[in-house]
């Protein structure tokens, strides 16, 4: 079995001699794994989808990005409960509740979110604010 010793010297030491193995079935069965490996690759379903033109269905239970919704006669639907925020386990939701006059009325209910805050980066969107949700 043949076998290269390059030589180096390692901060001024002696030189020491690292065996590399160049002969044998192991160096030629590797090749052959990531040969095998592209060639399965070549013969799988493409899963490539040209969006704007076709759209995947979401999945059932998909919520998407977390927002402010409201009434169809423009009032808010939070009513400044903050049980989204007790249920967060990322604490990345910050609601500050008031109460509604009426003078000026954001909500259907006798308070309202005065401040809604939510920190998309600390978000990992399980969606236990939208099941705590009133």
């Amino acid at each position: 079995m043949s076998e290269l010793e390059p030589k180096r010297a390692i901060d001024g030491a002696a030189e020491e001699s690292i065996n590399i193995p160049i002969d044998g079935p192991a160096p030629l069965l590797a090749q052959l794994k990531g040969f095998w490996v592209t060639f399965t690759a070549q013969f799988k379903k493409v899963t490539t989808v040209q969006y704007p033109e076709v759209k995947e269905a979401t999945a059932p239970r998909f919520h998407g990005r977390h927002q402010l919704n409201r009434h169809p006669d423009g009032l808010e639907k939070c009513i400044g409960c903050e049980l989204c925020a007790w249920a967060c386990p990322a604490d990345a939701i910050y609601v500050e509740g008031a109460d509604n006059s009426d003078e000026q009325r954001y909500s259907p209910g006798e308070r309202y979110g005065k401040v809604y805050q939510i920190n998309y980066l600390r978000c990992i969107f399980c969606g236990l604010c939208i099941e705590a949700c009133p």
